[in-house]
């Protein structure tokens, strides 16, 4: 009964924000709500304060990045950057769409999608904007690029497989080590497709002279012109080079170290205290679109935990896997890691069902290894979740909706994930 509930749960809410019937946020509170009371759970305050409790630290971190961010911006960090880009480019979406390929997967390595969305899309959204080109491309490549860098051993995924085997980082990737590579190789190739596409729609010619013009214009504009702080180029390039290491190196919580940053941003580039009000209500509108997002996902997330609907789902699952596929065990995890991860937080699936799988794949003279290996390759559909926090990051940055980021990136997040799955098979890292 569980599971039916937690499957129609999953339906009835992805069609709700599909055929735009509910927004995001507000089926995100209330379809976990219903099918709560549907099952006889009345307790709920308890489950919902579980989930916006799991998800507050990203919340906070989301807030004070996004002021960060938008202080940089306002102050003209990344101006000389994207001038750069547009005088390469030269009005060309090819270049501009293979270089959000690549800028997403170097800025990927870190294994954190929230920061390389922050990064990517400051850097490039003004460039995307100014050439007429289809924001959509900037949400897709990034969340592609980061469903291949989140299986690093830093990543949340690969860790969790870690610690709950026992195998050291080389032993659990190195034998899928060409599928992350050939799943880099087709992001790259979709930012290729992207750029060709986008290059028939828009042209090339006269792009760069247009583009150039408004960049000129705007540097003209009186108001936008005092709130840039090109004396403080070094300073603020400095001290985001420092916040990178320190949070590479985890020196303190990301929440915090974000935290400190911005207020040493702002008070250096903004002392006075009226510009400085000014510049966290400029920002003010994007923070609460994305983080009541993210708070919401936590209340959704923690009603499906808190009346274990996932586990029921999982087990269900579980059972449906006849005897006779036993020993394709290890792609049948791989190519079902997608829905699963999608439907449900990291946890779950790798604490509670992998661990499962695991033992009866031993069963068919399967090594844990393999399943370990098969589960993680599902991830390029896990970053599109509304599960996860960083897509409300990624899409209130770009300014786009939930749906159209799901309508636009699923196929070609279906496709990344079936690349490093035949990869995976082709180089035997799988077997069959």
């Amino acid at each position: 009964m569980l599971s039916i509930l937690g499957f129609m749960m999953i339906v009835v809410f992805m069609y709700l924000i599909m055929s735009k019937r509910l927004s995001a946020l507000n089926a995100l509170i209330i379809i976990p709500v219903i099918f709560a009371l549907i099952g006889g759970f009345t307790d709920l305050g308890p489950m919902m304060m579980d989930g916006i409790g799991t998800i507050a630290p990203t919340a906070i971190m989301v807030t004070f990045a996004i002021l960060y961010f938008g202080i940089l911006i306002d102050a003209g960090m990344f101006d000389p950057l994207v001038n750069r880009m547009v005088k390469i480019s030269k009005g060309d979406p090819l270049k501009i769409s293979v270089t959000t390929a690549v800028l997403s997967l170097l800025v990927g390595l870190d294994g954190d999608g929230t920061i390389t969305y922050l990064i990517v899309v400051t850097a490039l959204l003004p460039l995307y904007e100014r050439l007429g080109m289809n924001k959509l491309i900037l949400a897709c490549l990034p969340a592609m690029s980061m469903g291949i860098m989140n299986v690093l051993p830093w990543g949340g995924p690969t860790a969790r497989v870690m610690s709950i085997f026992g195998y050291d980082a080389m032993e659990l990737l190195g034998p899928i080590i060409p599928s992350v590579i050939a799943g880099a190789l087709y992001v790259i190739g979709l930012g290729v497709f992207f750029g060709l596409r986008e290059r028939k729609r828009l042209g090339v010619n006269g792009h760069s002279t247009e583009a150039e013009g408004e960049i000129a214009a705007s540097i003209a504009d009186d108001a936008v012109q005092s709130l840039k702080k090109p004396k403080l180029y070094w300073f603020n390039l400095i001290i985001t080079l420092l916040l990178i290491f320190a949070l590479v190196k985890a020196i303190l919580p990301i929440p915090a170290l974000f935290m400190i940053g911005f207020v040493i941003v702002i008070v250096v580039n903004y002392p006075n205290l009226k510009d400085q009000q000014k510049r966290i209500e400029a920002h003010a509108g994007n923070i609460l679109t994305v983080t009541s997002l993210i708070f919401a996902a936590g209340i959704f997330a923690g009603i499906l935990e808190g009346t274990e609907m996932v586990d029921a789902m999982a087990s269900s699952l579980v059972k449906m896997i006849p005897d006779f596929l036993g020993p394709q065990l290890p792609v049948i995890v791989a190519l079902t890691s997608m829905p699963f991860t999608f439907v449900m937080a990291n946890d779950p699936y790798y604490f509670g069902i992998i661990p499962i799988i695991a033992e009866t794949a031993e069963g068919f003279g399967i090594d844990k290894l393999e399943i370990a290996q098969a589960s993680l390759l599902g991830q390029p559909l896990h970053l599109l979740s509304p599960l996860v926090g960083s897509v409300y990051v990624l899409i209130g940055l770009v300014g786009i909706e939930f749906r159209e980021h799901i309508r636009f990136s699923i196929k070609y997040a279906l496709g990344t994930a079936l690349v490093m799955i035949i990869t995976a098979i082709l180089f035997g890292a799988l077997s069959i």
